[in-house]
């Protein structure tokens, strides 16, 4: 779907996020930036996937990449601001970009904690050996999206052969001391137009099966809603499923979750430099105001923001909450 009619499907939906989170503060929007600890990269839209839930529509044939001249600027703001902890380089196949090694290298320089959100297919696609050792020596953490500890359900959601593929890549993050020394963390989404099930148990269950079957460790597990933007917004759309998943977001909304939301404590900056609230703001073309690029970065007008909402915010706030690290609340 075109990201206009994106926009306009989500409007169209009777309640509206504006009006929930505005209730009880005069009618006026309540969130604004509170800190600035992660500063996160989408680096490109190119992947050598194309998975049914992607909310940033990525796939082989997309060609957007984000510069040298682009994350050389990104890098000068991240060495200007101490609160900046965490470096969070996503994609696409962040891998891809002919610059990844590049901006790990000079992120982990400035003393920042890195996150590489991995496909886990990547690594194992020809010439892509390098990876697993380059990633171990600069002590990456890796963030990857696995759908189910099960064969079926995970190709289901992101194509055939890319379960036994990120098994395989996992054993081998393994052997490097990922899940052990170095940190590895899997992403869940559910396969339905359902909530996620609870984080810790879920984890629990994911632990367990992992190890007994293939004899992998990892972290920790994080649980993310699926977004109802781009390819899953077209899919639910095509099912006429659209306003079943928004009434099960609506009624599962969670005024709790709202100091932890990750629009209040990141910034979100496209290939091209734009500047969002959000990764999934992002994905709608919904652009932070008043600042919109990196080359008008100023910090305290930043963090003082009121960040832009719609109705896909529905699903970071439902149940427990939902973000780039999982339950929120």
């Amino acid at each position: 779907m075109l990201i206009q009619e994106q926009i306009n499907v989500l409007r169209a939906y009777p309640d509206s996020f504006g009006k929930q989170i505005g209730l009880g503060y005069g009618g006026k929007n309540p969130l604004t930036g509170l800190t600035l600890t992660t500063f996160q990269i989408n680096v490109g839209k190119w992947c050598n996937q194309a998975c049914k839930h992607c909310h940033v529509d990525a796939s082989p044939i997309r060609k957007e990449m984000m510069s040298r001249e682009t994350i050389d600027k990104c890098l000068n703001i991240i060495r200007s601001l101490p609160s900046i902890q965490t470096v969070d380089i996503t994609g696409g196949a962040p891998e891809g970009n002919t610059n990844f090694r590049y901006l790990v290298e000079e992120s982990k320089k400035l003393g920042k904690k890195v996150i590489d959100r991995c496909n886990l297919t990547i690594l194992e696609e020809e010439g892509n050996d390098y990876l697993y050792k380059f990633l171990a020596d600069n002590e990456i953490e890796i963030c990857s999206s696995l759908p189910y500890f099960a064969e079926s359900r995970t190709d289901q959601q992101r194509g055939d052969g890319v379960f036994k593929k990120s098994i395989a890549a996992l054993q081998k993050l393994n052997k490097l001391g990922y899940g052990t020394k170095l940190t590895l963390n899997l992403v869940y989404n559910p396969v339905g137009i359902f909530l996620s099930s609870g984080q810790k148990q879920l984890e629990r269950e994911f632990k367990e099966n992992l190890e007994r079957k293939f004899g992998i460790v990892f972290n920790n597990l994080f649980c993310i809603n699926n977004m109802p933007i781009n390819r899953y917004l077209g899919a639910l759309v095509r099912a006429g499923k659209f306003e079943t998943y928004m009434e099960t977001l609506v009624n599962a909304y969670n005024p709790m979750t709202l100091e932890g939301l990750m629009c209040r404590h990141q910034i979100s900056v496209g290939y091209d430099g734009k500047i969002y609230d959000c990764d999934f703001n992002q994905m709608l073309e919904l652009e932070a105001k008043p600042i919109s690029h990196i080359d008008n970065f100023d910090y305290e007008t930043f963090l003082n923001r009121t960040i832009v909402t719609a109705n896909h915010c529905f699903g970071c706030t439902a149940g427990a909450g939902s973000s780039c690290g999982g339950e929120v609340a």
